[in-house]
């Protein structure tokens, strides 16, 4: 959704829309009246310090506050006014009637101005300037953080909308006050944050854009809730890609957060992207986190600060930097797992890799060997970069689809076998995000490969060759992925980490059958995307953490 705005520093207020409500004689008699004006439900009471009107329905959820309990207290003698609270009866919230403020925290409710004329009240219904409501709602946005609820910031963005702005400008207020709130980096809900915003560019429903931008919020605010501020480095380098590389490597964060800010002003995104790119692929690290994050990054800058229609003077400007920020500090951190045991075959695999392997990769050599085999196979098939992808991916599917369920639930195993649904679609968004990366920096594809290959080596051991897959298969991949994607709007689960793997699974296994609709691997990859959306599978294994404590104890 694009809306343009004009919101200079010289909008006046507009003009009043006085109406008249009703005789301030029945008002008085009644004590409180409701009244229907021009699509509003406006209700007006009549107290020690004046007239009040606001509007009826409670911002928490809906029900109609003339139904409310007054209550005043005694007129000021130094103000003259008299503080009055109105309460929902329903869930006890408690306004002040003179400025619409909840005592004790939560969205304000609206107050129109009023006046008495020969004995009638009128009130205006006139909205306020663009720019002011807009602030009201960042501000109440940010207010909200303190105790969040998903009602509440939708109800916010929702006021920026009407107030005629596009509500992804509270998602880049949002990234920017809570950016230095993540201690080791950025997390699933900025990795989800592209995909997000990619589902609600699509969309021609206004409720579902606002859903897609409220998962957005919600889950920066749920991650960065409580936390502590963990301040970047100040100051900025002159852009060097080989000491960015050196720095991410050496865990250097302050160099490399200078270097990163230094990049930025000189370029722009594209000017350090393909330092991240290398610092990202320079290990098999981090569970591939490192890599999707680098290219769900990129896309979310592009997709924000593309935007061309946001007040250049509202909280919540430009992106690049907080975001470069919380990518470097994740890549600083990440856990280089080429260096552990399992994988000591990658090292010695890129370093030999030559480009002129002409064996042609098959997929089904892939799909059931170990990771040193796995990394073998694809530097045999060195040659031709697409074949090894479109082998690679078409093993990531396979595998996912046979996917043994036993290690994803049984208790009684140790916690290297701890096998699950992740542990396979991890394979697909990393070569999804790698496959990008390639086509801008080709020099990078041995590492996307190979890396890939030791996702496929280590998943290798957790199949089923017997699984029966036929369940999940579908008639038309591309319709049931487009399904899929709208589909994926009104999740329903509670925990934003589940909605987040989601998301971006829906959205890799689409975009790749886009890219190919006519691969070997399509059937395949659209099934196991049925699989990991609709198959149950338990979120908290109690009896599993309980063995495995005590079988660590016991080795104490």
């Amino acid at each position: 959704m694009s809306v343009a705005f004009d919101d200079r520093p010289t909008e006046t207020a507009p003009a009043p829309i006085w109406v008249e409500a009703l005789p301030l004689a029945d008002l008085q008699r009644k004590g409180r009246a409701l009244v229907k004006r021009e699509g509003r439900q406006i209700a007006l009471f009549d107290t020690a310090g004046g007239v009040r009107a606001i509007a009826n329905r409670c911002p928490h959820q809906g029900y109609p506050l003339s139904e409310g309990t007054l209550s005043e207290s005694t007129l000021s003698e130094s103000t003259g006014d008299a503080p009055c609270t109105l309460t929902c009866n329903w869930h006890n919230w408690k306004f002040d009637l003179a400025t619409g403020a909840v005592i004790g925290g939560g969205d304000a409710v609206r107050v129109f101005p009023s006046e008495i004329r020969d004995g009638t009240v009128w009130i205006d219904i006139a909205d306020p300037p663009a720019s002011q409501r807009i602030s009201r709602a960042l501000a109440g946005l940010r207010d909200g953080f303190r105790d969040p609820s998903d009602d509440r910031i939708a109800r916010d963005l929702a006021r920026i909308e009407a107030a005629g702005v596009d509500p992804r400008l509270g998602v880049r207020a949002a990234i920017r006050w809570t950016h230095d709130r993540f201690r080791w980096g950025m997390t699933h809900a900025h990795a989800a944050l592209a995909d997000w915003l990619a589902l609600a560019d699509e969309q021609d429903d206004p409720v579902d854009r606002l859903v897609c931008v409220t998962e957005i919020v919600a889950h920066l605010v749920d991650d960065s809730l409580r936390e502590d501020s963990y301040p970047y480095a100040d100051g900025a380098e002159a852009w060097d890609e080989e000491a960015f590389v050196a720095a991410v490597e050496a865990e250097d964060e302050g160099r490399a957060i200078r270097l990163a800010r230094g990049g930025l002003a000189a370029g722009g995104w594209s000017r350090i992207d393909r330092g991240l790119c290398r610092a990202a692929l320079a290990h098999y690290q981090d569970f591939g986190h490192s890599v999707i994050y680098v290219e769900k990054t990129r896309e979310a800058v592009r997709r924000l600060d593309g935007a061309n229609d946001m007040p250049e003077h509202a909280d919540g400007g430009s992106v690049a930097e907080p975001l470069a920020l919380l990518l470097v500090r994740a890549l600083i951190y990440g856990r280089r797992e080429d260096l552990i045991p399992e994988f000591k075959a990658y090292r010695p695999a890129r370093d030999g890799w030559t480009g002129r392997g002409r064996s042609p990769v098959k997929p089904a050599d892939l799909c059931r060997v170990s990771v040193a085999k796995a990394l073998a196979r694809v530097s045999d098939g060195s040659a031709d970069p697409q074949r090894c992808y479109d082998a690679v991916m078409a093993a990531a599917a396979w595998q996912l689809l046979h996917a043994d369920p036993v290690y994803a639930t049984r208790a009684e195993q140790p916690i290297s076998r701890n096998v699950g649904r992740l542990d396979f679609s991890h394979a697909i968004t990393f070569a999804n995000a790698g496959r990008r990366i390639m086509a801008r920096h080709p020099a990078l594809a041995p590492d996307v490969l190979l890396q890939t290959a030791c996702f496929l080596g280590r998943n290798a051991g957790y199949v089923d060759p017997a699984y029966p897959v036929e369940r999940w298969r579908v008639t038309a991949p591309r319709a049931f992925v487009e399904d899929c994607a709208r589909a994926v709007i009104d999740h329903g689960n509670p925990e934003f980490i589940v909605s987040a793997h989601l998301v971006k699974m829906t959205c890799a296994v689409r975009e790749e059958i886009e890219a190919a609709p006519h691969a070997s691997w399509v059937p395949d990859l659209a099934a196991a995307l049925n699989r990991f959306l609709n198959e149950p599978f338990k979120r908290k294994l109690t009896r599993r953490v309980a063995y495995q404590a005590r079988e660590t104890v016991k080795s104490e």
